[in-house]
C-alpha cells in the first residue's frame, strides 16, 4: 500500500491520527464531504492492500490502520515548501531555523556515510521501520499530503517536528551501524527514511 493508493481510495488524502507507536492510524472525513455513504467507502478503503482494518465512527469519521507504515516511503513525492525567514544565528537548538537545517545535513550525510560503511541501496523493506523512533518519524511524514493541500499548512512548526523527530530517531535509532555492528535492512530502511527527511527539511548539506 502506498499512501498515494489510500488517497485514491478516499478522493482526498486521510490525515494521521496519534503517536503511531504501537499502530499506525489515520481517520477520514471523506465520507462526510463526499456526503456517500460510510460503509460504502469504508469497503473501498478495506481492498487497498495493506489496509489493516477500516472502522466507521460514530461521527461518521472512517478510522483507518494500516499494517505496514514504512510503506508511505514508497510513494512520497517532491513538496516545494517555502523557507520561513529564520534567523543563521544563533546556531544553538533554541533557534528552529538551526534545528531544521541541522536537520536536512544530517539527514544528507547519513547518505555519505551510508555509503562508506557498506549499507546497501536496495532492498528497501518497510516493515523494518518499527522502532518507535522511526515510526515517529514515519508519523510526521504521513501528514505532508494533508498540508500540502491546506490553506494554513503551518510549514514552520511542522518543519521543527519533523527535524525534531529525525534528531531523536538520528541519536536512538540511527542508519548506519555503529562499531562493530554489521549491517542489516534496517539500515537500508533507515537511510531511505532519512533520504526522504532530507528532502522536505531544507538548508546546507553541510554545516
Amino acid at each position: 500500500m502506498t499512501a498515494r493508493e489510500l488517497a485514491a481510495a478516499l478522493g482526498e488524502p486521510p490525515v494521521p491520527e496519534g503517536s503511531w507507536e504501537r499502530e499506525a492510524v489515520y481517520v477520514s472525513a471523506a465520507a462526510l464531504r463526499q456526503r456517500a455513504p460510510a460503509d460504502a467507502l469504508a469497503e473501498r478503503v478495506r481492498a487497498v492492500a495493506g489496509v489493516a482494518g477500516v472502522e466507521v465512527r460514530g461521527d461518521g469519521f472512517l478510522r483507518i490502520t494500516v499494517a505496514v507504515p514504512g510503506e508511505l516511503l514508497e510513494s512520497m513525492e517532491p513538496v516545494e515548501i517555502p523557507e520561513p525567514a529564520w534567523p543563521d544565528f544563533p546556531r544553538t537548538w533554541d533557534n528552529p531555523g538551526f534545528v531544521v537545517r541541522y536537520g536536512h545535513a544530517r539527514a544528507r550525510a547519513v547518505r555519505r556515510w551510508a555509503r562508506e560503511l557498506g549499507v546497501r541501496e536496495a532492498g528497501f523493506r518497510p516493515e523494518v521501520l518499527d522502532d518507535p523512533y522511526d515510526r515517529r518519524v514515519l508519523r510526521v511524514l504521513a501528514e505532508l499530503p494533508g498540508r500540502v493541500l491546506s490553506r494554513e499548512p503551518g510549514w514552520e512548526t511542522y518543519l521543527l517536528r519533523l527535524a525534531l523527530a529525525f534528531h531523536d530517531a538520528h541519536e536512538h535509532a540511527p542508519a548506519v551501524p555503529r562499531g562493530d555492528e554489521p549491517v542489516t535492512p534496517v539500515h537500508t530502511a533507515r537511510v531511505r527514511l532519512a533520504e526522504a527527511v532530507g528532502g522536505v527539511l531544507m538548508g546546507p548539506d553541510r554545516l
